[in-house]
């Protein structure tokens, strides 16, 4: 499977990273983070509980979403920005824990790639559960200090609030019972705390390059 899947936790530069390896191996990109932040968008525009698991699955399986690169439709609206503001961030982890919204975006992740012929995806549990067959699983990390300082640089903030925001992040993620936050057996780790991005996006499109090259060794 063309697939390149990587997964980390927040705050370690996987949409940054995955950008510009879809660009340096010339795959199309599939932001699946923005796909939740969809739901939990709807969810808060309709008023539901973000903890009734059953309802909000039933509006991810109803609900109508195109991502496509930066830009994120949901029925006919698009929320690009919308979904990167803190009242999304502050819910979106507790919505992608149900189990039900997570089969739901599974299917359309799955659809996406199948119609896109391959790609490269990131989120957090692509190469484990999504595409336990993708070409290529990388585990991208980073310290979480360096991880909150990123994210204080793109939106601003204390970055003692971020530190702790991300810890709970992190905690969320890989505590839930549904597809933890973990690396696959098959995946390469990726430290990119001291590492530039270009370096990152470099060694993943090299791994991508002998894969391809060689899908059966490795």
């Amino acid at each position: 499977m063309r697939v390149i899947a990587i997964d980390g936790p927040a705050g370690a530069g996987k949409s940054t990273v995955a950008k510009k390896v879809a660009e340096a191996t010339s795959l199309p990109y599939l932001d699946t983070g923005a796909m939740y932040r969809c739901v939990a968008f709807a969810v808060l525009r309709d008023g539901i509980d973000v903890n009734d698991a059953e309802r909000v699955g039933r509006l991810a399986q109803q609900s109508h979403i195109v991502v496509e690169g930066e830009t994120a439709v949901i029925d006919g609206d698009d929320v690009s920005d919308v979904i990167r503001g803190q009242e999304v961030t502050s819910v979106v982890s507790v919505i992608a824990a149900h189990t039900p919204v997570r089969t739901a975006m599974r299917e359309q992740q799955r659809a996406w790639i199948h119609a896109h012929g391959g790609g490269v995806v990131e989120g957090r549990d692509i190469g484990t559960v999504v595409f336990p067959d993708a070409l290529v699983k990388i585990f991208l990390t980073a310290s979480p200090l360096v991880r909150a300082r990123r994210r204080v640089q793109q939106t601003g903030g204390d970055v003692e609030v971020i530190a702790q925001a991300i810890a709970e992040r992190d905690r969320l993620d890989s505590s839930r019972a549904d597809s933890p936050l973990r690396p696959h057996e098959d995946a390469v780790i990726v430290d990119s705390s001291d590492t530039t991005v270009e370096d990152v996006v470099q060694t993943i499109a090299a791994i991508y390059r002998e894969k391809k090259s060689n899908p059966t060794h490795g």
